[in-house]
This record gives C-alpha cells, sequence and structure tokens, in this order.
C-alpha cells in the first residue's frame, strides 16, 4: 500500500481521536459520553498499528511524527487516566509538552538564534567602526540625540513605584514583538524572518551606541536580566512561525491540510510557553533593575537564567518522552 492510500484510507480515524482528546484536554474526560471514552481506546490501538505499519514500511518521516505524538497523547489517557483539570494539564505542559516541543522543533528555533546574532553583529561592527551609519542601520526613532550617562540614570530608568506599570509595558511589548514573529507564517516566513532579522539589528546596533558612548558594560548588564529570557522567547516565537510556513510550503507526503494542522498543534505550545517566558521577563525587568544592584550583579543574574533555560530545554520532560513513546 502506498502512504496516499494509507494515510486516504486512515486520515478519519486519526482525525476523530485528535478531535477527542482535544476535547477531553479542554474539559477533562469526564466531559465525554460513556462510549467516546471507549472509542478513544479503540481508536488508540489502530492509530499504534498505524505508526507501526508506517513506521515498518518506511513511510515519511513526518507521518511517523505525527502518529507518535497522536498516540503518546492517547496513551495518557488510555493508561494513565489523563489530566484531570487545569492544575494536573499545567503542570504537564511546562514539565513535558513544551520543553519536548521545543527540542523537536529546534532546526526552527536556531535558524532564527543564527539570524539574530548574525544582523546584532553585523549593526554592533558597523556602527563601532562608523558611528554616522547609525542612521543607516537604525530607524530615526530609536537613536538617542545624545548619551551622556549610563542607563540606570538615564531615560530608561525608573522608580520603585513604577514597577507594575513598567513591567505590564514591557510584557505587551515583547508579546509584540512575538506576535508579530510567529505570524509571519502567514506570508510564507517572510515577515517571520524580518522581524527576527530586525530585532537582532536593533539589539546589536543599540549596545554598539552605548559603547560608543563609554556605557558598554552597563548596557549589557541592564539588559542581561531579562534580556536571555526575552530574547530566547522571541526566537521561539519565531521557530513557530517558521514551523506553520514549512507545513505550508513543504508539507511532504501527508495532505497539505494535515500538515498544517499538525504544524499549528505543536506551535500552540510554543507560543504558550512564548508567553509565559515574556512574562517571567517582564516581571524581571519591572522588579528586578530597578534595584540598582552593581553592574556584576546583575551579569551574574543574567547569566543564571542562561544556565537554568539550557538545563530546562534541554532535559525536562525526557523521561517522560521515554515512558509515553509507543
Amino acid at each position: 500500500m502506498t502512504q496516499a492510500t494509507f494515510v486516504e484510507r486512515r486520515s478519519r480515524a486519526w482525525e476523530e481521536l485528535d478531535s477527542l482528546l482535544t476535547r477531553a484536554a479542554r474539559r477533562g474526560v469526564r466531559a465525554l459520553q460513556p462510549d467516546e471514552v471507549e472509542r478513544i481506546g479503540r481508536l488508540y490501538r489502530s492509530a499504534t498499528s498505524d505508526l507501526a505499519y508506517a513506521g515498518g514500511h518506511g513511510y515519511d518521516e513526518r507521518l511517523l511524527l505525527y502518529l507518535n505524538r497522536l498516540v503518546a497523547r492517547a496513551h495518557a489517557y488510555v493508561y494513565g487516566g489523563g489530566a484531570t483539570s487545569g492544575w494536573g494539564r499545567l503542570k504537564n505542559f511546562y514539565a513535558h509538552d513544551f520543553p519536548a516541543e521545543f527540542r523537536r522543533s529546534f532546526s526552527w528555533i536556531l535558524l532564527c538564534a543564527a539570524i539574530t546574532v548574525a544582523t546584532a553583529v553585523i549593526a554592533y561592527v558597523v556602527i563601532r567602526t562608523h558611528p554616522a551609519d547609525a542612521y543607516a542601520v537604525l530607524p530615526e526613532g530609536m537613536i538617542p540625540s545624545a548619551i551622556k550617562k549610563s542607563l540606570h540614570d538615564s531615560n530608561f530608568a525608573f522608580g520603585p513605584t513604577s514597577s507594575p506599570m513598567v513591567s505590564s509595558e514591557i510584557i505587551t511589548n515583547n508579546v509584540k514583538v512575538a506576535i508579530f514573529a510567529f505570524s509571519g507564517c502567514v506570508t510564507l516566513g517572510l515577515f517571520t524572518l524580518y522581524i527576527i532579522a530586525f530585532n537582532g539589528l536593533m539589539v546589536g546596533g543599540i549596545a554598539a551606541l552605548f559603547t560608543n558612548a563609554g556605557f558598554g558594560a552597563d548596557f549589557w548588564a541592564t539588559v542581561a536580566p531579562h534580556g536571555v529570557i526575552e530574547l530566547t522567547a522571541i526566537q521561539v516565537a519565531g521557530g513557530a512561525g517558521l514551523l506553520i510556513s514549512a507545513g505550508i510550503l513543504a508539507p511532504g507526503r501527508l495532505r497539505r491540510r494535515d500538515a498544517i494542522k499538525s504544524a499549528a498543534q505543536r506551535a500552540g505550545v510554543l507560543i504558550a510557553g512564548v508567553a509565559s517566558m515574556l512574562v517571567v521577563a517582564g516581571t524581571i525587568e519591572g522588579f528586578f533593575s530597578p534595584l540598582r544592584l552593581p553592574a556584576a550583579d546583575r551579569l551574574a543574574f543574567g547569566a543564571c537564567t542562561a544556565v537554568l533555560l539550557l538545563l530546562y530545554f534541554g532535559f525536562a520532560g525526557r523521561s517522560l518522552t521515554r515512558k509515553e513513546s509507543p
């Protein structure tokens, strides 16, 4: 049997199982009728057989990944009772779903990170060596007329009483950037790449401006506490946008509709995680930065967030992934 025939014959059962699992995840298993719960068990067993059949016949990797994820989701309900409600689903999301999807989509996230680093380095080198070119690299509104003080004494500074308001504004701004990076999927990824590249130019360019003024160390010390999480979140959002774009442009042997649906589900996991990361980054900027700690302490705090992110995305959920694999 060819893969196209196999998908055509079995896709309705997969879609039915996916629909039942989505309802169970949103409302709990108790919201399903008894026959629907029983139906999940039957569809799970048939999907497991489909996965084994597809793997044995060397079908496309995208199809195998789709079936593997579907079976893993169903396994939690058939043998583990499923996520009963709010806290259980929330715990499973942060302990397994988000970090596991990050690793699965790492190639797209890495592409965004590479673009950010490359454009940031270009902007930094250009403006460091030719300061007048700042107007060619950055929008005029982002270029301070004069930088005479460190960040903590400039118009970037704010008092502790303003922390909640500033935190809210920072979170809102970062969410907008992440949404733009993600929504670029409707332009087949072109706008996503533009936003990611522009963000890199902005970071590198502004860093060069403060360095030229003699406040480079203070700039990085101010950015580090929240910037590691914030910049990582933006790369993840960009990766989610590119993931959907890939489903549109290169569905492989899956029907384009199925490829887009699978990519959208995966991207949804990433974006939900991104929202949480940006809340954390905004909270740090709103409540930690006003403490006016020494530069070394702020850099150390940023380094700690980097280590924690590496540990989280590198290792969280791995035992669960092995347990849920059929």
